[in-house]
Parts: C-alpha cells; structure tokens; sequence
C-alpha cells in the first residue's frame, strides 16, 4: 500500500518548494536525498575556520523573495524561523584601474550616480526601469509562469489585443537582443556598461547571448527594489525552515537515500522508486524528479518496460551544458580595507571585472576551454551585513567564478600547464585560485595581513557534492534561447510533465530555468490536484 502522495527524488530549492506547496494541499509527501543534508546548492559549513560560516554555493536570495513561491510560503517559512539579512548597497563594480560604481536600492541616489557618470545616463536608467515596470506584469508571466497553458496564452492574447500584433512583435524583438548591443546603444559610459555586464553571467548567458539585455533589465530592476540579501545565519538556515514546515505538513524528508531506479504501475504509469539499499516505496499520485534530463532517463528509467520514444533519446544525447563554475571562500581576521571607494566594503555583491570587453573576453575563454587570463570575480561580503557569519571583528569573503570551463584545453594567459586529458586536479584548482587572489590582493590594501585561511571547490568538486551539477555547472544545463523557455529541457517538452503519466520533472533544468526561485516546483505544485 502506498503511504505517500508523491515522492519527491532530491531536495533542491524546486523540490523543497514543491514539497510545502502540496502540503498545503494536504498532499502527503516524501522527499529523498542521496546526500547527508537536504538542500543541494543550499549548503552552509563552516569550511575554513572554526566560528567561519560560509554558504558553500548558493547564497543571494533575491529571486527567491520576489517569487511567486515566497508570497505563497512566507508566513509559514517566517514562523519556523527564516529570517533574511539586507544591505543598502547590493552590487558594484570595481575595474582593475581602481574606478568603480555602486548601486544601491534608492533610485535618486543611482540616477545621481550615473549622471555624474556621464549626462544622461541617469535619465536614461530611469526611463529604462519604469518601462520594465510598466511592463512587469507580462514579462514576468513568461519568465515564470506555464508556458505551455491556457492562461499564458491568454495573457498573450490581451497583450496584443492592447498593443496591436506588430507592437507585441516588436516587443518580442527587443526582448531578443543581445546584452551588449543594448548597453553599448543605452549608457555612454562604460562603467556603467561594466556595472551591468556581469550579471548576465548569473543567467548562465554571456553579453552577446540572445535576451541577455532582457535579463540586464529585469536583474536591474529586481535588485534595486530587494537588493541582495541572504538568509541569516546562512542558507542552510532556509532549508531548516522548509524542513519543518514538510514536516509539520505530514511529510517525510530522508537523506542517505539514493534512488536507483523509477517503479512502474500496473498501468506503467510512474508510482514509486527502488533505492540503492533495495528498498522500494509507492506514491498514490505519481513521482516529481528534481534533477537533469540524464540522471532521469538514462539512469532512473533504464529498466523501464517500455523504450524511451526516439524524440526523448535524441533530446537526451543533444541536451547540452554551460560554463562551469568555482567557489571560493576566505576566512578573514579583520575587515577588508579596498582601495579607492570606502564604500565598497559595504557592496553585498561586488564584481571585478574591466568592463563589457573583459566579461565577454573571459566567457569566450571559457567556452573555448580555457582559463581565462582575467575572469569576472563574484565578490559576495556577506559578514559586512550578516554578522553572525564570523567571530567578532572578523569577516568572510565568498567567491564565484562563473567563467570556469568544465573540460580545460589550456590557459588564456600561457602562465599554468593544465593536464592532457583536461580534468580538474587538486593542484590546478589552487594554482588557479592563487590568480584570482592576486586580483583581489592589488583591490584589499590590507588582503595579505588578515588572510587567515581559504577553500576551494573546482567544477569537479561541485559535481561530487551535486551530481546535478555537470562539470560543475550550476544552471543545469545552457541556457542559450534554443534550450529554454518553451524548449527547455527538450523541444517536445509540454511544462513539467514527461512522457510517462505520473513523472514530473522540475529543477533547473526545467522551464523557468535555474535559480533561487523555486519556479518549477512552484508551477508544478500549484498544477497538481
């Protein structure tokens, strides 16, 4: 007899949501972790120094207090426990010369900022960020709503209905364009160019991407309206709250517990999992996937009964990964003194990067299989606005480098010798990383005095920590317009639903795509009956 529901394999952020929100159903649910803790990217440890507490992977939660999902959850999630630490200035840009700009979340303040700039530029931001406003409620209906469904079709419909066809045609056309086309047309000066560039690295996009200028926007306009917070005490503090609420629902959450294999019905209809230990358990309604389309269809479905479709196996071998991705975390016994700006030590989320050029340079690098010679660092000061995170007087540093490659052919800069067979090795990974501190080195005057201790994790390292995490990227697989939207993660794809009844898949992998947001457990929650 079944006990549960649903069984949910994984306990990512989409699966953590998707869990709450079908208990809120009264939906009995079981979620099952391979892992020792819940929460995939959401993963808090102190790894360096004892007291030093560090998110490991994920950790700005903006798209996550503005989702759907939070509006749904937050009084349930707030009552056991979850609180979010805020910072006035939530992203800058330091460029290697030492010049920089700070955004912070009052509007007055950044058109002031930027028309200081440059003339007009200030105007201009503005103008930008009303028209994304006043457009907000249909964009981000496609960006996280069903695709696929009655409604969004509707919504497009009245769209059209009040533009006219050819002004909803132009709109999709801009909404097309490449960020650096529209920060080259938009702001005249290029360090307002250097403040937005990066972030579309954040999208798993690079700046000549397809609807990265979009995605320029829309982060533009969410961060300055909720910043860049983080949990406090950290993300791990995220995923405690999920886990009493689950729990306080009825449901079920299990770590250790590695799936092998999806169980058939009577009707070959998804109705249960068989664990590694040999355990098998029965769902009532069905069994929700939270994880890549390999994992699904080449591992959990391979003694399925009945052969994959032909387009389900050429979707599966054609299905491609992005950049891969490094962590970096510093233990600090004092507080970092940047050279030029004060400020900037008060940045939640601080880009190193020269400009436009450099973060195209530096992905073009990468998806050539190269370390770049000088990568956008993401620079996350989480202490600086969160103190619990270390000692007193102390601080941390988090580190992402979201122009990693996956496989490496050899070094941009000619300056490391990487292995032949192009793998991830303990030495590399540090001899990159000592790179990245000699960047950060020339912008800390007081860097190598309060440097107590740091931690790396290479693209290789991810992947054991997250198998879903392929070569270590985080976005679940690239993010290019042919492999998303209405095409993710396959072109045959119809929402969260897969060929087999009662298998759902969601994660990043699956439309609205990667991030904190929770979108597709959310949408598949909210879908089920």
């Amino acid at each position: 007899m079944a006990e549960f529901d649903y069984i949910i394999v994984g306990s990512g952020i989409n699966a953590l949501v998707a869990a709450a929100m079908l208990g809120k159903k009264n939906k009995k649910v079981l979620v099952l972790e391979r892992n020792a803790q819940l929460g995939g990217c959401l993963r808090t440890e102190e790894v360096t120094e004892p007291g030093f507490v560090h998110d490991v992977m994920a950790t700005t939660m903006v798209l996550f207090l503005t989702s759907p999902a939070y509006g749904a959850l937050a009084k349930d999630l707030e009552a056991r426990g979850l609180e979010f630490a805020h910072a006035d200035l939530p992203t800058g840009v330091l460029r290697p010369d030492g010049s920089s700009v700070i955004l912070s979340k009052d509007r007055q303040k950044n058109i002031a900022t930027f028309e200081a700039l440059s003339e007009g530029d200030g105007t201009t931001f503005d103008r930008e960020m009303n028209l994304l406003g006043a457009d907000a409620a249909f964009l981000f209906s496609l960006l996280g709503g069903a695709l696929w469904s009655g409604a969004t079709l509707k919504t497009v419909a009245r769209q059209g209905w009040s533009k006219g066809l050819r002004q909803l045609a132009a709109w999709f056309g801009d909404a097309l364009v490449p960020a650096r086309g529209y920060l080259e047309t938009t702001y005249r000066s290029e360090a307002i160019q250097a403040l937005w560039a990066p972030w579309v690295l954040h999208c798993g996009l690079s700046p000549e991407s397809a609807y990265s200028a979009e995605m320029v926007k829309v982060i533009g306009f969410a961060v300055e309206m909720a910043g860049c917070p983080i949990v406090k005490g950290g993300a791990a503090n995220l995923v405690k709250a999920f886990e009493k609420l689950i729990t306080d629902q009825g449901g079920v959450l299990r770590t250790h517990s590695d799936v092998e294999r999806i169980m058939p019905g009577a009707d070959n209809s998804a109705r249960g999992v068989r664990l590694m230990s040999g355990e098998t358990i029965y769902a009532r309604a069905g069994v929700i996937a939270s994880m890549t389309p390999n994992q699904i269809y080449e591992r959990l479905l391979q003694e399925w009964p009945q052969p994959l479709p032909e387009e389900v196996t050429s979707s599966v071998a054609r299905y491609r990964y992005g950049k891969g991705n490094m962590q970096i975390h510093y233990a600090l016994s004092g507080q970092p003194r940047w050279k030029g700006d004060p400020d900037l030590a008060k940045v939640a989320l601080l880009h190193l990067t020269p400009g436009l050029d450099g973060v195209s340079r530096a992905t073009n690098e990468c998806e050539r299989g190269l370390l770049p010679a000088e990568p956008t660092v993401c620079v996350g000061q989480p202490a600086s606005f969160d103190p619990s995170r270390a000692p007193e007087g102390a601080s941390v540093l988090w580190l992402q480098l979201p122009e990693t490659p996956r496989f490496i052919k050899g070094d941009a800069a000619g300056e490391i010798e990487t292995p032949a067979d192009g793998r991830w090795t303990e030495d590399l990974r540090e001899r990159y990383a000592d790179r990245i501190e000699a960047m950060l080195a020339r912008h800390i005057e007081n860097f190598h005095e309060i440097k107590l201790s740091r931690r790396c994790y290479s693209p290789a390292n991810l992947e054991c920590m997250n198998m879903n995490l392929v070569g270590g990227d985080p976005y679940g697989g690239f993010c290019g317009i042919d492999q998303f939207f209405l095409w993710r993660p396959f072109k045959s794809s119809v929402n969260h639903r897969t060929h087999i009844q009662g298998l759902y898949h969601i994660g990043a992998s699956t439309h609205p795509g990667p991030g904190l947001a929770g979108g597709s457990g959310f949408l598949l929650a909210s879908s089920l009956r």
